[in-house]
C-alpha cells in the first residue's frame, strides 16, 4: 500500500512538475531578466573600465573579490531582512541601490573624476544590493510555484540571467564601451526601473513576511533518524520564529547534509572564482582579443552556459539531482583545466563554454533542492548563511587567482581544474548518496 501511495505521488509531482509556471513567475522572470540586462552591462563595463587604469592582474582582482565580499560580511543580515519585511519591497529597494551606483559612476566617468578607488567602493555597493535581490528572489520562487515546478523555474531563472547577461548585455556593453567608458554604465542604471515596478506587481504570496506569528521546526532537535550516512532531523513540536540569525545558523548546523553540501560547494566555488580573477585580461593579453569583442567572446562562452540552463532540468528528471551534480563538477574541472592550455581563443572559448555548461547544470538543482528541503518561513536566513559561507569565500580565492595571475594568466585555471576533478571524486558520495538520503531528490515526497 506504501508504494503504491508513494507512486501515486510521484506520478502527481510529474504532472506538476509539467504545468504551466502562471503569471506571477512570469512577472519574477521578466524582472529578473531586466535586472541581469543591467547586471551584464556593469559585470562587462566596470572590468574593461578598469583596464583602462591599470593592468595588474592583482588589482584587476581585487573588483572581482569586492563583488563577493558582501555576502561574507551581509549574507546573513541580507538573510534576516528578507525573512522579515516584505520581499517584494526588499526587491524593489535592492534595485534601487544597484541603479543609483551605476548612475553614479557614468557622471564620475563623463567628468574625468574616476579612479580605481570608485571602481573598488561601487563594486562594495553593488554587492550590497545584490546580496538583497538575489536572496529574495530566490525567497520568493517557492511562494509562486509548485514544489514538482521548483527545478523547472531554476533552469528557467537561470537560463534568463545568462541569454540577457551573456548573450545580450555583455556584447553590446563591449561595444558601447569602444563608443564612450560611460555609455554602459548609463544604460545599466536605467535598466533598473522596470524591474523594480515588477517586483512591487508580485502577489501577496510572493512578500511572506514573518510579520505574521509564523512557526518553524525547532533545528537543534538531535538528530535520531536512520536515514544513513547523512541523516536528518527528526522534526520536534513548532517553536515561535524571533526571525533571528540564530535560528537559521542552528538549522544548518543540525542539518548534515546542507551543512556538509554547504562546506563542498564553497571549496568548489572558490576554485571557481580562483580560475576566472583575471579572466578579462587573460582575453585581453594573452589571447590577443580587443576590447570591443569581448563581449562576444563571453557571448559565445554563454551558449554554453545557457544550453546546461535549459537541459538540467531534463536531466534531473531522468538521471536524478545527484548524479546530475557529480558530472557536472567533472565537467566544470575538465572545462577550466582545458581553458588554461588552449593556444588560441577560439578553442579556449570552446573549452570555457563547456565549463560553463557544467556550472548551469549545477546551479538548477542546487537551488531546487535548497528551495524544497529548508522550511519557506526561514529560507532567506538560511539562503543567507549559506551564501555567507560559500560567496564570502570567493573573494578570498579571488585575490589569490589575482595573485597566482601575476606569474601566468593560465595557471589559476589549470590549477582549479586540477582541484575540482579532485574535489569530485572525493565528494562523489555525498553528491550521489547523501542527496538520495536527505530526501533532497526531485520529487521526493518525503522531503522536509
Amino acid at each position: 500500500m506504501t508504494d503504491t501511495v508513494e507512486t501515486a505521488e510521484a506520478s502527481a509531482a510529474g504532472r506538476g512538475s509539467r504545468a504551466p509556471l502562471g503569471r506571477d513567475f512570469g512577472k519574477l522572470w521578466t524582472a529578473a531578466a531586466f535586472s541581469n540586462l543591467a547586471d551584464g552591462l556593469g559585470r562587462t563595463a566596470v572590468p574593461l573600465i578598469a583596464t583602462t587604469l591599470t593592468r595588474d592582474p592583482l588589482a584587476i582582482s581585487v573588483i572581482g573579490a569586492l563583488a563577493f565580499l558582501p555576502w561574507l560580511v551581509f549574507g546573513l543580515p541580507a538573510g534576516m531582512i528578507v525573512d522579515r519585511f516584505d520581499r517584494r519591497i526588499v526587491m524593489a529597494i535592492a534595485n534601487t541601490i544597484r541603479g543609483a551606483v551605476a548612475l553614479w559612476l557614468a557622471i564620475l566617468t563623463v567628468t574625468g573624476g574616476l579612479q580605481l578607488w570608485a571602481l573598488f567602493l561601487a563594486t562594495l555597493v553593488f554587492g550590497l544590493g545584490e546580496t538583497l535581490f538575489d536572496n529574495a528572489t530566490n525567497a520568493v520562487i517557492p511562494g509562486i510555484v509548485k514544489r514538482p515546478q521548483l527545478d523547472r523555474a531554476n533552469g528557467r531563472m537561470q537560463a534568463a540571467q545568462v541569454t540577457i547577461d551573456m548573450f545580450i548585455a555583455q556584447p553590446i556593453a563591449g561595444v558601447l564601451f569602444a563608443v564612450s567608458l560611460a555609455l554602459p554604465l548609463w544604460i545599466g542604471s536605467a535598466g533598473y526601473i522596470v524591474p523594480i515596478v515588477l517586483a512591487l506587481l508580485l502577489p501577496l504570496s510572493a512578500a511572506h513576511s514573518l510579520q505574521r506569528d509564523e512557526t518553524v521546526t525547532d533545528p537543534s532537535a538531535p538528530d535520531v533518524s536512520s536515514a544513513g550516512p547523512i541523516a536528518e532531523p527528526v522534526p520536534t513540536p513548532p517553536v515561535r520564529s524571533k526571525t533571528s540569525a540564530r535560528e537559521a545558523v542552528s538549522y544548518l548546523w543540525h542539518h548534515r547534509y546542507l551543512r556538509t553540501m554547504t562546506i563542498y560547494t564553497a571549496l568548489v566555488g572558490s576554485a571557481l572564482s580562483f580560475a576566472q580573477a583575471a579572466t578579462i585580461l587573460y582575453f585581453l593579453d594573452d589571447l590577443g582579443v580587443q576590447p570591443f569583442a569581448i563581449g562576444f567572446v563571453t557571448a559565445g562562452i554563454g551558449v554554453g552556459a545557457l544550453g546546461g540552463s535549459l537541459v538540467a532540468p531534463r536531466l534531473v528528471e531522468r538521471f536524478g539531482r545527484g548524479w546530475v551534480m557529480l558530472g557536472a563538477n567533472f565537467g566544470a574541472a575538465i572545462g577550466l583545466g582545458l581553458t588554461g592550455v588552449m593556444p588560441e581563443v577560439w578553442s579556449a572559448s570552446i573549452a570555457y563554454a563547456f565549463g560553463a555548461f557544467s556550472i548551469s547544470v549545477w546551479n538548477v538543482p542546487w537551488g531546487a533542492l535548497r528551495q524544497q528541503i529548508v522550511p519557506p518561513q526561514i529560507f532567506g536566513r538560511v539562503l543567507g548563511t549559506i551564501r555567507t559561507v560559500t560567496w564570502g569565500m570567493f573573494s578570498f580565492a579571488t585575490l589569490l587567482g589575482g595573485w597566482v595571475a601575476q606569474t601566468s594568466l593560465r595557471l589559476p585555471f589549470v590549477t582549479a581544474g586540477v582541484f575540482i576533478f579532485i574535489a569530485t571524486v572525493l565528494g562523489a558520495h555525498l553528491l550521489v548518496v547523501g542527496t538520495r538520503n536527505a530526501g533532497a531528490e526531485a520529487g521526493d515526497p518525503h522531503a522536509a
